[in-house]
């Protein structure tokens, strides 16, 4: 069996040192991040079967990334661990969708403990618990591969048509604003003078719908795109 791959986001690089090393004389493979945006960066590259997050980060806070992994990968264990250890900080945190919570300081045992408790509840490590695919009609994205096919058939796209197009496809029949998409593809804010995003929109049109009879990508006026079967 494949050791568990396990992602931690902690800000504090000398407690992160600390776990990295701990749960690596336990046998598993260490993944780190110090801030929360390189967090989930981290987490779509490489699918680790576990996360630990503090809650205070850097650029996005552990509450989001907890809502953000268990909106796009329900079935991930998440543990928080950090200093917030009211009531109040433990039921926002399960809220955001925290499988554990834990309260620094701490001891390694028990999260080592707390760590095969929650990986015992998912399928065997050798077959992730969660599919590397994304499919919306006869559309589909292998993220692994980075490969996308419709209807069976190849679709070569560059790197940022496929950042783009798998975004549609980890939000299906949601309308998605320009702001929204500048910002979570491009990683920057939507400049009004511009129009990138309504270029690439098309670039990825001329691709994935063109060539079918059935359109997914569509225009709604005046507030933005969205993916659906029409």
């Amino acid at each position: 069996m494949n050791p568990a791959k396990i992602l931690v986001i902690e800000d504090d690089e000398r407690l992160a040192s600390l776990l990295q090393r701990g749960l690596q004389e336990a046998g598993m493979e260490v993944l780190t991040a110090y801030d929360g945006a390189y967090g989930i960066k981290l987490f779509e590259s490489t699918l680790p079967h576990l996360v630990i997050t503090d809650l205070i980060l850097p650029k996005i806070n552990g509450l989001e990334v907890s809502k953000f992994l268990r909106a796009n990968y329900p079935q991930v264990p998440i543990i928080m661990l950090t200093a917030l250890g009211t009531t109040d900080d433990k039921v926002e945190g399960f809220d955001a969708g925290a499988d554990d919570y834990m309260v620094k300081p701490f001891d390694l045992r028990e999260l080592l403990a707390r760590i095969k408790t929650l990986l015992k509840r998912t399928q065997s490590l050798s077959s992730p618990f969660y599919s590397n695919q994304l499919a919306y009609a006869d559309l589909s994205i292998d993220l692994q591969l980075k490969q996308v096919t419709r209807s069976g058939q190849n679709i070569d796209l560059t790197p940022k048509e496929f950042r783009l197009l798998t975004y549609f496809l980890q939000n299906p029949e949601r309308v998605l604003s320009r702001e929204e998409i500048a910002r979570e593809v491009w990683e920057v804010n939507f400049d009004t003078g511009t129009n990138f995003v309504d270029v690439y929109i098309n670039y990825i049109r001329k691709k994935v719908d063109k060539p079918f009879e059935e359109k997914l990508i569509h225009t709604r006026s005046g507030m933005g795109f969205i993916l659906q079967k029409i």
